[in-house]
């Protein structure tokens, strides 16, 4: 086996971290309203677990105003609920058949707060990328010892 192969089994679990980290700063609210602030909020409904886009309809009417509007009325309380409880700071507010999320504007605090957040995401992603960095180095340097892979491919590896 060559360092090549080694380095392209690990390639798809870096870009896995690439994607999520990409799919987590979408949810961080910047100042816009967007259906992908709320779609993941995990909804108890039924004693079972759903992800909020599965039981309702998610849309943004304005810059600043998410609408939510439930497939069943039934689902209007365990989605407030869901939403009141989660880290967003959100307060809901019910309406007849639909639930309205106004998004204040955004304070220098909340900024500030939100750098912490986007740094600490960060920060787990370099973190994977490097497990998986340093499992490819240790399978190359014993592949080096074993003499599968021989001593120039090993440091043309680790550049």
């Amino acid at each position: 086996m060559e360092y090549k192969e080694i380095i392209e089994k690990i390639e798809p679990e870096m870009e896995k971290v690439i994607s999520f980290l990409e799919r987590e700063l979408v949810k961080i609210r910047t100042g816009r309203a967007s259906a992908s602030l709320v779609e993941d909020i995990v909804v108890e409904c039924f004693g079972q677990k759903f992800p909020l886009k599965q039981l309702a309809a998610i849309s943004s009417s304005g810059p600043r105003q998410i609408v939510i509007q439930p497939w069943d009325k039934s689902y209007i309380e365990p989605i407030e609920k869901a939403i009141s409880q989660s880290s967003l700071g959100m307060a809901p507010v019910v309406d007849k058949d639909l639930i309205r999320i106004s998004l204040p504007l955004l304070s220098d605090e909340y900024r500030k707060n939100l750098l912490g957040i986007l740094s600490e995401k960060q920060e787990e992603a370099k973190k994977t990328i490097r497990h998986w960095r340093g499992e490819a180095w240790e399978e190359i340097q014993e592949r080096t010892k074993d003499g599968e892979i021989r001593e120039d491919d090993k440091f043309r590896a680790k550049d």
